[in-house]
């Protein structure tokens, strides 16, 4: 069995339990022994983080080649076209090569919590939100096929990975699942390999071991 937790990253926070210029790590939300995350999130984006104790499972999240499903809420400057939104659906010319083909769509602006520090506007442009979703983790991929394409990236939370959301955890908050994998075929649980059992949610400042049977509030889908 695995453990398997879900972290909205709060802004500033980096994807490393230590801190570095100037910008806090995990270890100020999350005490757990032995869990690492599974990929990172910028420290100026939010949201989905997860972390885990099983090293293959960690692998397969992150690793490139399982093209793992990453839905972003990104909110940019200015009202995106139809070329524009095509652009991003077909794949974007970026330094490091073309990207693969996106799914995106405008939506309307989610609710959210506030932004500390709050977003920056210029009053005389507007601003849209897109749901985009890629199977790829280059370095900082979002911002740079949104600026590519006329729409530069303003705020930037991730909504989730794979089969995983952020579900109803505010900035800070953490819930712990356990993964039960079989162990001659160790394959993400969506694959129909394994199953999850939520165990809890912890919140900011509410560090510790966590206790093995509370519930966590979950939101329909």
């Amino acid at each position: 069995m695995s453990t398997l937790i879900r972290f909205n990253k709060p802004f500033g926070v980096l994807s490393q339990f230590t801190d570095a210029d100037g910008h806090p790590g995990l270890k100020h939300y999350i005490s757990m022994p032995g869990v690492y995350p599974a990929g990172r999130l910028d420290h100026d984006s939010e949201g989905l983080l997860l972390l885990t104790d099983d090293g293959a499972l960690q692998a397969e999240i992150s690793h490139p080649k399982f093209k793992q499903r990453k839905t972003y809420w990104v909110q940019v400057e200015g009202v995106p076209d139809p070329t524009q939104l095509k652009s991003l659906r077909n794949g974007v010319n970026l330094k490091d090569g073309a990207t693969l083909p996106a799914e995106v769509k405008q939506i309307d602006e989610p609710n959210l919590w506030p932004r500390n520090p709050p977003v920056r506007f210029r009053k005389t442009v507007p601003t849209s939100w897109l749901s985009l979703t890629i199977r790829e983790g280059r370095n900082r991929q979002i911002r740079r096929m949104t600026a590519a394409v006329g729409l530069p990236t303003l705020r930037l939370i991730r909504a989730s990975i794979g089969q995983w959301t952020l579900d109803d955890l505010q900035p800070g908050q953490f819930a712990v699942e356990d993964i039960h994998r079989p162990v001659d075929n160790r394959r993400l649980p969506d694959t129909g390999s394994g199953k999850s059992t939520k165990r809890s949610v912890r919140r900011p400042g509410n560090q510790g071991s966590v206790p093995k049977k509370s519930t966590s509030r979950r939101n329909p889908r």
